[in-house]
């Protein structure tokens, strides 16, 4: 009896480590994942804000909360299971949709650089929210529920990317741990970057004084942070975008551009001390510019070729 039970607990501890070490496997696998996606994830971060502007700071919240909901059934209802199809039944078909997506990323980037730089910028957020009155909450959130399922879906298949080799339902966990872990790290984030100006105001009412002095530094800074994030938003989605299409070309068979960029940076990574923040940056910096000609491509089809063709036709 006793060595029954002996061996019984035996096995049990067997299966705990077995367990255990499952869940570091995915642990780790859902780590690389989330990194792999760190580009988009920092770019959601960076344009989420700007569908709370013009909203009272009593409703700023509530907004990030419904956009949040609507950014997580996006994850978990539509692209994951679609993903999982995909990747089960046609993995051939993710790279090519990676860079569809590696494209419009490096779209998005290209045209925030061309409005910078001489185009129109779109203020249409901060117009709408201004504008629509009692229907503008619900304008705002649609817009940016949809603009999130763009971003989401490329964070789901850049994750889905990094684990193609794991079993069906490991996949299916690791994405979905990704999908909750990426939510509430970008609407946490947005929910307290639309709030500081606020406890700024409140700090500068609370009377003279250091907390009055740090709510001024607040309420300054934030402009400055906004602004920032959306210049790193920007680099981050000529980054990733680049970088995807880099990797799916070679995937796809064209290895020149890829042995290129890999090249340049074996010829800066034996630098000592610094030779792997070197390659690192080599590595980024031809990513962004591959996705800034790419993209610069795709603004010229999209805003000039049209204008072109009602030129002609008048």
């Amino acid at each position: 009896m006793a060595g029954g039970l002996a061996a019984l607990l035996d096995d049990i501890a067997v299966l705990a480590k077995a367990a255990a070490a499952s869940v570091d496997d995915v642990a780790a696998a859902a780590g690389r994942a989330s990194t792999k996606a760190a580009g988009v994830v920092i770019d959601d971060t960076a344009v989420t804000p700007r569908y709370v502007h013009g909203f009272t700071p009593d409703r700023e919240l509530p907004i990030v909360w419904r956009i949040a909901l609507g950014s997580l059934r996006n994850k978990i209802l539509f692209i994951l299971p679609a993903a999982l199809l995909l990747s089960q039944f046609a993995e051939w078909a993710l790279t090519p949709i990676l860079m569809c997506g590696g494209v419009y990323l490096a779209f998005e980037g290209a045209e925030k650089v061309y409005e910078m730089f001489g185009g129109h910028g779109d203020h249409q957020p901060e117009k709408t929210a201004a504008a629509l009155g009692p229907d503008a909450e619900k304008a705002m959130v649609k817009g940016a529920i949809t603009t999130d399922f763009i971003l989401s879906a490329e964070i789901m298949v850049i994750s889905l990317n990094e684990v193609t080799d794991e079993p069906f339902v490991s996949r299916a966990i690791i994405l979905a741990f990704v999908a909750l872990v990426v939510t509430v790290v970008v609407y946490g984030l947005v929910g307290l970057i639309v709030k500081v100006d606020d406890v700024g105001l409140k700090l500068i009412e609370s009377g003279p004084g250091a907390r009055a002095s740090l709510g001024r530094g607040l309420v300054a800074a934030m402009p400055k942070v906004l602004s920032v994030l959306s210049t790193v938003g920007i680099a981050a989605m000529l980054w990733v975008g680049g970088h995807i299409l880099l990797v799916g070309v070679d995937e796809l068979g064209w290895h020149g551009p890829y042995e290129l960029v890999h090249h340049l940076e074996e010829s800066v990574h034996d630098v000592g001390g610094v030779g792997g923040v070197l390659a690192w940056c080599v590595n980024t910096l031809c990513s962004a510019l591959i996705g800034l000609v790419v993209g610069a491509v795709v603004v010229t089809i999209m805003h000039f070729v049209p204008k072109k063709k009602t030129a002609a036709g008048h």
